[in-house]
C-alpha cells in the first residue's frame, strides 16, 4: 500500500499537478496553481500546442502582472496607476492514473479579465468579468494517455476599467475537478434550513446528479451530516434515475436535535457529505461546509441573528492585498479578518464583486456575516477617473459592455457558488448604480439635497432614472430562482432620486450610502422598508444613526482597509480611508472603532500639534515625540466611564466619557518628553492601561513574525512585522530609512509593503523604505527546512527572524 501510494504521488508530481489543501466549497477540486509558463504581452496563436514557451516565465498561480508594475503616471489612478495589457498563461500537464476514465472539469476562480480558454488548441470559452467564478468540462479534449497543454489569453487592454485596482490574470485559484460519469454537479448542492431553534433544526438538501455515461443511472443518493468531530449526526438517503447525458434533482430532509447554532461569537460549523451509488458502486463523494442559524430583518426593529437582536458592525473591503496585487495569499485576509474581528466588526461587505472563494471559508470559521455584490455599474459605464479623482476627463470602460449579455449568468454564478456559505445573509445586485448623473439622472436633482452628485442638477441626455428599477426587477428575479432564503438588497448612493422610480420596492432591505440624515423621514414615509447603512463614514454621528435608532440594522465603514487605486493625483496611487493600513497596521482610527464597538475594558491614546499641521494618515498619531514646548492635544479613545492621564507620573485629570463630545476625551498640554500614560476606570477600579514613551535616536531594526512555522505552499505566509527603534525598542515614529531583506533557507520574499500611499518602490524589490517607522515582509516556505531572514539597514543594529518550513 505504501509503494502504491508513491508512486501516486510521483504520478502527481509528473502530471504537474500541485495537490494540498484547498479551500473551494467543493470537496472534489484539487489545486492546479503550480508550474504555469506566462508572457506578458500578445502572442500570436498562443495556444498552439507546439508553441516554444521555454523562454517564458515559469510561476505559480495566482498571479498578478500588474503589481509588477512600474507605477506611472501614464496610467489610471482610477486603478492605481498601475499598468494592464494582454497576457497569455501555459501549462503542459498529464492525467494521473486516478483521472483516467474520469469527467474532468477545469475550475477557475477568477481571471482578470476577458479569459479566453484553450485546451490542445481546442477553444472552449471565454469569461468577460474578472471576478466571475466559472469552469468548463474538458473531458473530451484531453489525450488521456499523453500530454496536454492548457493555454490561457487574458486582455485587460482597457486599463481604466475601473473605480479601484483590478490586478490583471489567473489571480485567483485554478483547480481540476476529476469525477465518475455519474457525479454531484459542480454547484449541485443546495443545503436550507426552513425551520431553526435550539431544539431542533430541519434541513433540505436538493442534489444535482449529473450523469455523463451513456446510459440511464439509477442513482442512490446519501446524505450525511457530520459533527466537528466527525460524528454523523444526522443520515437520509433517496433514489433518483437520471437519463444518460442529462441531470436531475435528488431531494431529502432530515432533522438534528439541539443544533450547535452558527454564530458570530461562536460560529459552529458541520460537514455535509453527499454521496452518490450506481449499480452498486460508490460513484462519488462531495463535502461541504454548512451550518445552522436564523437570521431576519425587520423594518423597526433591525437585524436578529438566532432571535437575538444585534447591530450589524460591517466594514467594506476590495480585493487588493497591497504589495501582493490581487494575487493575495489566504493567510494574509486571514490577519486581517481576525484584526477586524478584534475591533469589534461582525460584518464584512465584499465590495464591489465577488471575492476569493476562501475569503468566504474565513467569513464562516471566524464568525464574520457578509454581504456578497454582484456589480459596480450595470447597462452604462460609470466615470473611471485616469488622472486623479474628480480630475479632468474620466473614461467610460468597464463591465457595462458585457452587463446586457453576462449579468443574469454572472449572478446566478455567484448565487450558486455560494449558497451555501452560513456566514452569507444578503445578495446584493449593486453599488451605487444610482450615483446622480453618473449616469443616471432625474429631474428631482434640481430640489432638495443631494450629498452625493456628479454635476448639478438633472442632466439632460444622460439616462433616465426610471430604468433603474426595470433593471433591479430582473436581477431580484434571478436571485429568487436560485435562492429564496436570503433577502435581495442594492447600496443606493441617490435615495432621493431612487424613491422616484420603483427601484427600492424591487429590493427586499434598502442600502443607504452616507445618507444618515434620511433615515428618519424615510422611515416614516416608507414603513415598510428595511433600512440600513450600506456604506458609511466614520463620524460619531455616522454610528450615533444607527446606534440610536432601533431601525436601522447596520453600518458598513468605508473602508475595513486602505486599497491600491480610487486615487488623488499622481504621486498617491491608493487610498487610505481604511481603518488599517496597506501593510495590515491598525491606524488611529482603528482604536476610536474600537472603543465604540467593543465591551472589553480598553483605553488608547494619540497625540497631536495643535498647530494643526496634518501628515498622511490622520492628525492625531499614537506617539510622544514632539518639540519643546509644542502645545499638544492628547487624544483618548476610550469605553471605560472614566479616564485619567498622567504625564512623566503626574496626574493632568480624571475625565468622564459621558462628558466627552462625540466618545472622545481630549486633554491639552506643553509638550515634555518622557512617559505619556491612560488609566480606564470603570466603578472607581482601574481595568485597562495604555502608555506612550519618547523615543530616543534610531538604533536598530526590530522584527517580529506572527508565525514560528509555515507551511510550503502559496497560501501559507508568515508575516514578518518590521520597526526602526532606538536602544530600548521604541518606534521612532518619523523614520523613513531603507531597510533590506535578504533571505537564506527554502523559503521566498513575496513583497514588502509600508503603507504609504505615494510610494513608487518596486513591490517585488527586496528593500523599501519604512514608513512612520514600520515595514511589513512577507514570507512565504518552498520546501521543508529553517529560513533565516535577515534584516538590514545603514547604521543600524541587524535583526535576524527564523522560520521553520513544513
Amino acid at each position: 500500500m505504501r509503494l502504491k501510494f508513491l508512486n501516486y504521488i510521483l504520478a502527481v508530481m509528473a502530471a504537474g499537478i500541485f495537490y494540498v489543501q484547498v479551500y473551494a466549497q467543493d470537496s472534489r477540486s484539487v489545486l492546479f496553481n503550480a508550474n504555469w509558463k506566462f508572457n506578458k504581452g500578445d502572442v500570436t496563436r498562443g495556444e498552439k500546442i507546439t508553441l516554444d514557451d521555454k523562454a517564458w516565465r515559469t510561476l505559480d498561480l495566482p498571479h498578478d502582472w500588474s503589481i509588477e508594475g512600474p507605477f506611472s503616471d501614464e496610467w489610471a489612478s482610477g486603478t492605481g496607476y498601475l499598468p494592464a495589457g494582454i497576457g497569455w498563461y501555459r501549462k503542459t500537464f498529464s492525467l494521473t492514473p486516478e483521472q483516467l476514465n474520469k469527467t474532468i472539469y477545469l475550475y477557475f476562480d477568477g481571471v482578470y479579465k476577458n479569459s479566453e480558454v484553450w485546451i490542445n488548441e481546442q477553444y472552449v470559452g471565454k469569461r468577460p468579468n474578472g471576478y466571475a467564478s466559472f469552469y468548463y468540462d474538458i473531458t473530451r479534449h484531453l489525450n488521456p494517455k499523453g500530454t496536454n497543454v492548457v493555454a490561457v489569453k487574458v486582455d485587460h487592454t482597457d486599463f481604466a476599467d475601473s473605480r479601484w485596482y483590478s490586478g490583471s490574470g489567473i489571480n485567483r485559484n485554478v483547480y481540476i475537478v476529476a469525477t465518475e460519469p455519474v457525479h454531484t454537479a459542480i454547484w449541485g448542492v443546495a443545503f436550507t434550513t426552513p425551520s431553526v431553534s435550539a431544539a431542533r433544526a430541519d434541513a433540505r438538501v436538493s442534489v444535482n446528479v449529473q450523469n455523463n455515461s451513456k446510459s440511464t443511472a439509477d442513482t442512490r443518493v446519501v446524505t450525511e451530516l457530520l459533527d466537528a468531530s466527525g460524528k454523523v449526526t444526522a443520515t437520509t438517503e433517496t433514489n433518483v434515475q437520471v437519463a444518460a447525458g442529462k441531470a436531475a434533482d435528488a431531494v431529502v430532509n432530515f432533522t438534528v436535535a439541539k443544533p450547535l447554532l452558527w454564530s458570530v461569537e461562536d460560529p459552529a460549523l458541520y460537514q455535509l457529505r453527499i454521496t452518490l451509488y450506481s449499480k452498486g458502486k460508490k460513484m462519488d463523494v462531495v463535502t461541504e461546509q454548512v451550518g445552522f442559524r436564523t437570521f431576519r430583518f425587520d423594518a423597526d426593529k433591525g437585524f436578529f441573528l438566532n432571535d437575538k437582536n444585534i447591530k450589524l458592525k460591517g466594514l467594506c473591503i476590495h480585493d487588493d492585498g497591497g504589495a501582493l496585487g490581487s494575487a493575495v495569499p489566504r493567510d494574509v485576509w486571514e490577519r486581517r479578518l481576525k484584526t477586524f474581528k478584534e475591533m469589534g466588526c461582525n460584518s464584512i461587505r465584499m465590495s464591489h464583486n465577488p471575492h476569493q472563494d476562501y475569503l468566504y471559508d474565513l467569513c464562516d470559521k471566524l464568525g464574520l456575516l457578509v454581504q456578497d455584490e454582484a456589480f459596480d455599474e450595470w447597462e452604462v459605464g460609470k466615470n473611471k477617473w485616469i488622472k486623479g479623482w474628480n480630475v479632468g476627463t474620466p473614461g467610460k470602460d468597464g463591465y457595462n459592455k458585457d452587463f446586457k449579455e453576462w449579468a443574469d449568468r454572472d449572478v446566478r454564478d455567484m448565487i450558486l457558488r455560494n449558497r451555501n456559505r452560513t456566514c452569507i445573509i444578503m445578495w446584493s445586485i449593486g453599488n451605487e448604480i444610482d450615483y446622480p448623473n453618473d449616469p443616471y439622472t432625474h429631474e428631482v436633482l434640481n430640489t432638495g439635497r443631494n450629498p452625493q452628485i456628479y454635476g448639478k442638477g438633472y442632466q439632460a441626455g444622460n439616462p433616465l432614472a426610471g430604468r433603474l428599477g426595470e433593471i433591479a426587477t430582473n436581477l431580484v428575479q434571478v436571485v429568487k430562482q436560485y435562492d429564496t432564503t436570503r433577502p435581495v438588497t442594492a447600496a443606493l448612493a441617490g435615495v432621493v432620486m431612487s424613491n422616484m422610480t420603483t427601484y427600492p420596492e424591487a429590493l427586499d432591505i434598502v442600502g443607504y450610502n452616507y445618507q444618515e440624515y434620511r433615515y428618519p423621514d424615510d422611515h416614516k414615509q416608507y414603513p415598510k422598508r428595511i433600512i440600513y447603512g450600506s456604506e458609511n463614514g466614520k463620524s460619531y454621528d455616522a454610528w450615533a444613526a444607527v446606534a440610536d435608532n432601533d431601525y436601522i440594522a447596520a453600518q458598513y465603514l468605508w473602508t475595513g482597509i486602505d486599497f491600491i487605486g480610487e486615487a488623488r493625483a499622481w504621486p498617491v496611487r491608493a487610498s487610505g480611508a481604511g481603518l488599517v493600513d496597506l501593510a495590515g497596521f491598525p491606524k488611529t482610527e482603528y482604536y476610536y472603532r474600537k472603543s465604540l464597538w467593543t465591551s472589553e475594558p480598553m483605553v488608547y491614546l494619540a497625540s497631536v500639534k495643535i498647530s494643526g499641521e496634518r501628515r498622511r494618515g490622520g492628525w492625531a498619531e499614537s506617539h510622544w515625540n514632539h518639540t519643546a514646548g509644542d502645545s499638544v492635544n492628547i487624544v483618548c479613545y476610550t469605553n471605560t466611564t472614566e479616564a485619567e492621564l498622567f504625564l512623566n507620573g503626574t496626574s493632568l485629570g480624571r475625565k468622564k466619557l459621558s462628558d466627552a463630545s462625540n466618545k472622545v476625551i481630549v486633554w491639552k498640554t506643553v509638550y515634555q518628553p518622557g512617559e505619556l500614560s491612560v488609566k480606564g476606570y470603570n466603578d472607581g477600579k482601574v481595568v485597562a492601561n495604555y502608555s506612550l514613551k519618547t523615543a530616543a535616536k534610531a538604533s536598530q531594526v526590530s522584527a517580529v513574525a506572527d508565525h514560528a512555522s509555515i507551511t510550503a505552499n502559496t497560501h501559507s505566509v508568515a508575516h514578518v512585522a518590521i520597526h526602526v527603534t532606538d536602544e530600548s525598542g521604541i518606534t521612532i515614529p518619523a523614520a523613513d530609512n531603507e531597510v533590506t531583506i535578504s533571505i537564506d533557507g527554502p523559503g521566498k520574499l513575496i513583497g514588502l509593503e509600508s503603507g504609504d500611499l505615494a510610494s513608487h518602490e518596486d513591490y517585488k524589490a527586496s528593500k523599501r523604505k519604512v514608513y512612520h517607522g514600520k515595514l511589513l515582509a512577507y514570507i512565504q516556505g518552498v520546501k521543508p527546512g529553517v529560513v533565516k531572514i535577515t534584516i538590514s539597514s545603514p547604521g543600524l543594529k541587524t535583526s535576524i527572524v527564523e522560520i521553520t518550513v513544513k
